[in-house]
């Protein structure tokens, strides 16, 4: 399976802090995720009675799958130490920042997930960043064409 990765976060938040956290899936949305059916887009993670709960994720129902009342946004636990989800909500807390799904992948053929503390960006920042980007690409465009190296 190739990783999954959320654009979307990536445009909209600073990533401050990373950690890699399970999840907990039935059987069929195991399948489905393996087969790169799940949209990261507008999810998030709170953490509620010290655990961390990953909200707004859509997984699409298994094709093959007999399951009759499947719900594809259901709130889904994630596996981390206690530690972890008491120092990400502090942190979280502390600074206003948000707790953000960054990609998924299978490790050992578990699923895995990398959440990210964030700060979000202003719209200016993105603006800049991307003329920055701009800027550097239109420059080493021009330096090839020049043939320097």
């Amino acid at each position: 399976m190739k990783a999954i990765v959320n654009k979307k976060a990536r445009h909209n938040y600073e990533v401050l802090e990373r950690l890699e956290v399970g999840i907990v899936l039935t059987g069929a949305e195991v399948k489905s995720v393996k087969s790169g059916q799940i949209v990261l887009g507008e999810g998030f993670v709170q953490v509620h009675n010290g655990e961390l709960l990953l909200e707004n994720v859509e997984i699409p129902k298994y094709r093959y799958s007999s399951q009759e009342d499947y719900e594809p946004r259901r709130t889904r636990k994630l596996l981390a130490k206690k530690r972890e989800i008491e120092r990400l909500d502090g942190k979280s807390k502390q600074g206003g920042l948000t707790i953000v799904p960054l990609r998924v992948y299978t490790s050992h053929g578990l699923v895995k997930l990398e959440v990210g503390l964030c700060r979000g960006r202003k719209r200016y920042e993105k603006k800049d960043r991307e003329k920055k980007r701009d800027m550097d690409r239109e420059f080493h465009r021009q330096k090839r064409a020049l043939g320097v190296s």
